[in-house]
């Protein structure tokens, strides 16, 4: 940490050049002595990125930021907040404490607080702002989280982890490709703590992630604006039943879409799409929770193609995780090739075309509240729907 950072004309410059080019400030000579333009523009853009991701750590003075990826890399304030609702007991470790987002929102809950954090400046940039966030429950260590664990007599209530993925190589990847690596430290972890949160990036496959994983209680798909954020694995010691799937949705309003792995249904198919109707479109986290059928049987929806995750009713339900639209008109892929001044946002289902494609080639004008969406039916081939937005994700 560079103290002098944290000198009150410092931050004043650094809140008034909030909306300033950073990259002219890095690379201008900086205005104060021990600080350098680099320095004071990574303040800046740290600074900036937290204004809604971290609106408790951007609103409170003094504050200091670590390098720019850290900020881009930790837990948003939502996010975590759920999390710390999942921890039980009275004592946790956060193994890979990193910028303390995540522990702060646990202290909140747990009465007392471990963060771990092998990186030097890192852990003590956490500690420093950790007291200006008055949250005194947390204890900061330089250490290896892994290591620390196994040296210490001290047991947990819980223990929090969050790997960085190793490899690199094409989309799927394996947890025992992260460090710290879970799979080989998983027992080790269960004698240390009954319950086990494990965060992992919404890239991983569940199934995949399952088969790596013993004593797997829950997994919660968390999503927020229809941006699927992180899958949190709640593992528990002497767990042994099915795993519960939970898809939950931080919006405006907090929903959930929970079952147990196995009890997917089957779901009929419409005969057809009808004027006047509501058009469902599920959250990205019920997609991720692959619960198709069961997302019908749930709402009492109908699904009107099996590889189009779209539904409809004659009902509103307010409580589904997603998007729903009146449905005004349906078109053919042949009617409307005759339709003039078309407006709507353009979504694409399972359709053979890109949205900015159909954008440009019916030249559709776009709208706050009017959609068209491009997509299939089973027996009616390929359709295009035009619909009102009543309810956002």
């Amino acid at each position: 940490m560079n103290q002098y950072l944290t000198d009150q004309v410092v931050q004043d410059y650094i809140h008034d050049n909030l909306n300033a080019d950073v990259h002219q400030i890095a690379l201008a000579k900086s205005p104060f002595p021990g600080i350098t333009g680099k320095e004071l523009a990574n303040q800046i853009a740290a600074r900036k990125k937290s204004q809604r991701k971290l609106p408790t750590w951007f609103n409170t003075p003094l504050i200091y930021y670590p390098a720019l990826l850290s900020i881009e890399q930790c837990s948003s304030e939502l996010t975590a907040a759920y999390k710390a609702k999942l921890a039980t007991g009275k004592a946790l470790i956060d193994l890979t404490g990193g910028y303390g987002v995540d522990s702060y929102y646990f202290s909140k809950e747990i009465d007392s607080v471990t963060h771990c954090e092998i990186n030097e400046e890192l852990s003590g940039i956490a500690s420093y702002n950790a007291a200006l966030l008055k949250q005194e429950n947390i204890q900061f260590l330089c250490r290896d989280g892994i290591e620390y664990l196994k040296n210490t007599d001290q047991e947990f209530d819980c223990i929090y982890i969050d790997p960085a993925r190793r490899s690199t190589a094409g989309k799927v990847f394996m947890l025992k490709d992260c460090t710290p690596n879970i799979v080989e430290h998983l027992d080790l972890l269960l004698r240390k703590a009954k319950r086990i949160l494990l965060k992992t990036a919404p890239l991983l496959d569940i199934t995949a992630g399952l088969k790596e994983l013993n004593h797997v209680a829950e997994i919660h798909i968390v999503s927020v604006k229809n941006e699927c954020k992180e899958l949190i694995w709640v593992i528990e010691r002497d767990f042994e039943a099915a795993v519960k799937i939970v898809a939950t949705t931080l919006n405006a309003s907090q929903k959930q879409f929970s079952f147990i792995q196995g009890e997917e249904g089957s779901a009929e198919l419409t005969g057809a799409v009808i004027t006047g109707q509501y058009l469902y479109e599920p959250d990205v986290a019920l997609l991720k929770s692959g619960a198709f059928n069961l997302i019908a049987e749930r709402y009492q929806l109908e699904k009107f193609h099996h590889q189009t995750q779209l539904y409809t009713s004659a009902a509103i339900y307010p409580e589904f995780p997603g998007r729903i639209f009146k449905i005004d008109e349906v078109l053919s892929a042949a009617k409307i090739k005759k339709e003039k001044n078309l407006v709507g946002n353009v979504i694409v289902r399972n359709y053979p075309d890109k949205a900015a494609s159909l954008v440009e080639k019916y030249n559709i004008k776009p709208d706050d509240k009017q959609f068209m969406i491009f997509t299939q039916h089973k027996s009616e081939g390929k359709i295009i729907i035009k619909g009102t937005i009543i309810q956002h994700y």
